[in-house]
């Protein structure tokens, strides 16, 4: 792929939105329920997927074995070797430089931002998910009328936490974006909390998720929104972020909005960070299931009309290392083949693809994350 090729690979990503890695060294089971957004089912196994190949393609190498290793041979090695070196193996072949860590979603013991950056030698941030904000506070006991006031004190509070770099909603899996875009009085957050405070469980009350989004745009950070694939929890009619658009018209000069992962809605969120200036977007958690193989058609269309300042990498990883090499491969590859075939059509210049691709691994990220004003 020449020269563009050669910039992907020497280059250190800035991985905005990812979570942590198992320590524990996990069996055929638990391994195959990591490697999938759904279930395991009876007859079928995960690997017998294009995320499960490209495991055994790219990242078999990695464990000293062949490329396209059987499963039994690949999941006997991962053990031999044991989870800390196979976590070290696979962080440190990712060459990312920064991880910007999502720590509200913990069912599995995961690696902390602390350790995330030890095993990969780099640097890691944390991001703070406001859902999980709201629903420790309603766990600690709040009265209706007192809800605003103690979750917006709280979500400052976390903020200020060391490391705090940027917040999150997962209002795509608790309500969907097809919301009333207005700030909600605090008539409506009380009426809505004494309902949901009553009724327990998770937050999913659409007036709360609204409050939520608002409370994010007057913390002043930068808003990370899941938008599209997920697991099944999510309703994906209802995850386009196409339906933001009032939303995003009352929040225009606040604060960055960073749409995660967006497939298949990819060209709906170019369409947005087309002609919003505050929002940018990834293919992230996309890249390792579609593997290297199709990454190059996501990135295409997300390219289409998106700015070439607006396009962001994550690799989204949770849970498996693997992810991490992964989504970094299909990134870099990905990206160089399109460049790369723009220049030789002479739709681009060199210099401008080689500045495309440092924007989107790194200087995008750490501009929008206030590393630089300048990059």
């Amino acid at each position: 792929m020449g020269a563009v090729q050669d910039e992907l690979a020497a280059l250190p990503l800035f991985d905005h939105h990812c979570h942590g890695v198992t320590t524990a060294d996990l069996d055929r089971g638990s391994f195959e329920s990591l490697l999938t957004e759904g279930g395991t089912w009876p007859g079928v196994s995960t690997f017998d997927t294009p995320v499960g190949t490209a495991v055994r393609r790219h990242c078999a190498p990695l464990l000293d074995l062949p490329r396209h290793a059987p499963a039994d041979a690949y999941l006997a090695r991962r053990t031999e070797l044991g989870a800390r070196d196979v976590n070290r193996r696979f962080l440190t072949a990712a060459r990312t430089e920064v991880f910007c860590v999502d720590t509200g979603y913990t069912p599995d013991r995961l690696t902390t931002p602390a350790e995330l950056a030890g095993a990969a030698d780099a640097d890691a941030f944390e991001v703070v998910r406001l859902e999980s904000v709201a629903e420790a506070v309603a766990a600690e006991g709040v009265e209706p009328d007192e809800y605003a006031r103690v979750v917006r004190a709280a979500a400052e509070s976390a903020v200020r936490r060391p490391g705090v770099v940027a917040v999150k909603s997962v209002a795509a899996y608790r309500t969907g974006f097809d919301l009333d875009p207005a700030r909600p009085t605090d008539a409506e957050v009380t009426a809505a909390a004494r309902v949901w405070l009553a009724a327990g469980g998770r937050l999913a009350h659409p007036v709360l998720v609204r409050h939520l989004l608002w409370t994010a745009v007057e913390l002043g950070l930068p808003l990370q929104l899941h938008t599209g694939f997920g697991d099944d929890d999510i309703r994906l009619h209802r995850a386009d972020p196409a339906l933001l658009t009032d939303w995003l018209h009352l929040t225009k000069g606040t604060i960055p909005v960073l749409l995660l992962h967006c497939w298949p809605y990819q060209r709906q969120a170019a369409y947005l960070a087309a002609v919003f200036e505050q929002v940018y977007l990834d293919v992230g958690l996309t890249l390792h299931h579609v593997g290297p193989v199709r990454a190059r058609a996501v990135l295409e269309e997300a390219l289409e009309i998106t700015p070439f300042r607006k396009l962001l990498y994550s690799s989204d990883a949770y849970g498996l290392a693997e992810f991490y090499l992964l989504g970094a491969v299909a990134f870099r590859q990905g990206l160089a083949g399109l460049l790369q075939d723009r220049v030789d059509a002479d739709e681009l210049s060199l210099p401008d693809a080689l500045r495309v691709a440092r924007w989107a691994g790194r200087d995008n990220a750490r501009r929008i994350y206030r590393f630089s004003a300048t990059s």
